[in-house]
């Protein structure tokens, strides 16, 4: 305890938050934006996501820099336990698929494959890390930002948070670590929400256990305060404080969870077909609103990217974290390659095209809607391709699940000195 005392008596938290910001801004080579802000008060670190205008969309620079900070507060005897959050209304609206997109359309296939190795190498960072690691899910969490955060020791859910992995719809598969943590919620939940990309909120995420703890935003202040007092490396100490400072959650009547029966009935089946025809009896004879509407959501998605999807949820529930990273992101090498399909470009090129003010303002509002399909009006729904599931072939499916050729590099994770703990 003296000396924790001495610590916290030398320490100057003007000073280091300054000489971080410093380093935040020389890491991010593509502009002189800020994207990283670190805060420390003696034994924690505070890591802030610093792309509001963006909802914090994570970039190769931003993630890079994430990775340099995490991996020397780990070394550093002195930190105890980092906090990560967003600035703005979102934790983190997942990657940056406006920059993706460039990167495909220019051929830059190498900065695509970059960006992609950075987010999954640093999430398997946040599943292996010796240290407590607290996420604050603020408002917008999807993608690549539930993918930063889930595999951590603490995730406090707020009433502004937003949770969905809505992938599906522009063309995608849930990645960044979804195949793992969406396989192991329970019954076939999973299935559900990697299928029709629908949210959750906070009290929902607690309930199902993708948070671990909730709290009114308005309470957050003091529990970020709380944590700052903190001088201890103790898990259950911190759990402790943000439990004293959690609300209590009961789930809406409309919840899903509160049709957990029907989703485990319907979404248990081998095939998407399947799930769909099973959807189909069940609104025939009771007229739910609720399968209607689910139904709808599978209708929007792209029908490869269903399939490719629920095999993906189905295949992680017998791996480990690792094991799901290297398979996502051979997938995703696929998904972007445009070799066995073009969906994931062709909403894109759909957004590009409808002339809003930027590409990036029309996709931000498409992470805000769900990503609907239909970006301005009926006019503009994507054209899939395959454009059924019937047309969907076994073949493709198996494709996207293929070896990498031996000379494309794999994600190489280092899993003989990093085990996670999941």
């Amino acid at each position: 305890m003296q000396r924790a005392r001495s610590l916290l008596t030398r320490f100057n938290p003007i000073a280091y938050r300054y000489r971080y910001r410093c380093q935040s801004r020389t890491l991010c080579s593509s502009s002189n934006e800020e994207v990283v802000v670190v805060e420390g008060n003696g034994y924690s670190r505070m890591a802030i996501l610093n792309r509001p205008t963006a909802l914090n969309a994570l970039n190769t620079s931003m993630v890079a820099t994430l990775t340099k900070l995490y991996r020397a507060w780990e070394d550093n005897p002195d930190v105890g336990f980092v906090t990560i959050k967003g600035s703005g209304r979102a934790f983190a609206a997942g990657g940056d698929i406006v920059a993706i997109y460039h990167f495909i359309n220019r051929a830059n296939m190498e900065a695509c494959k970059e960006f992609f190795r950075t987010i999954y190498r640093f999430i398997y960072v946040i599943g292996t890390y010796m240290k407590p690691h607290i996420a604050l899910l603020n408002g917008i969490t999807m993608g690549g930002g539930a993918g930063i955060s889930i595999p951590g020791t603490f995730r406090v859910a707020t009433d502004k948070t937003i949770f969905a992995t809505p992938e599906v719809l522009i063309g995608f598969h849930p990645d960044a670590g979804a195949s793992f943590y969406l396989s192991h919620l329970p019954g076939h939940l999973g299935e559900y929400l990697a299928l029709t990309g629908e949210k959750l909120n906070g009290v929902e995420m607690v309930t199902c256990g993708l948070a671990t703890h909730y709290s009114l935003t308005a309470r957050l202040p003091l529990i970020e305060e709380q944590l700052g007092k903190l001088v201890t490396d103790d898990p259950s100490v911190i759990e402790t404080t943000l439990e004293q400072y959690g609300d209590l959650v009961h789930s809406d009547s409309s919840s899903v969870l509160q049709r957990i029966e029907i989703v485990d009935k319907c979404f248990c089946h081998d095939t998407v077909e399947e799930i769909v025809d099973s959807l189909e009896r069940v609104a025939s004879e009771t007229n739910d609103a609720w399968c209607i509407s689910t139904l709808n959501r599978l209708k929007e998605a792209s029908p490869l990217s269903l399939k490719v999807s629920l095999r993906s949820i189905r295949e992680g529930r017998f791996q480990t974290l690792d094991q799901c990273l290297s398979r996502e992101y051979h997938m995703t090498l696929q998904a972007t390659s445009k070799q066995i399909s073009g969906d994931f470009c062709e909403v894109m090129n759909i957004a590009s095209s409808t002339n809003p003010t930027s590409l990036k303002d029309e996709v931000s509002r498409w992470f805000i809607n769900g990503i609907r399909s239909r970006v301005v009006d009926k006019d503009f729904a994507p054209k899939w391709d395959p454009p059924t599931l019937e047309k969907v072939s076994q073949d493709m499916v198996d494709q996207y699940f293929s070896p990498l050729s031996e000379f494309e590099p794999g994600l190489g994770l280092p899993t003989k000195v990093r085990e996670a703990f999941l």
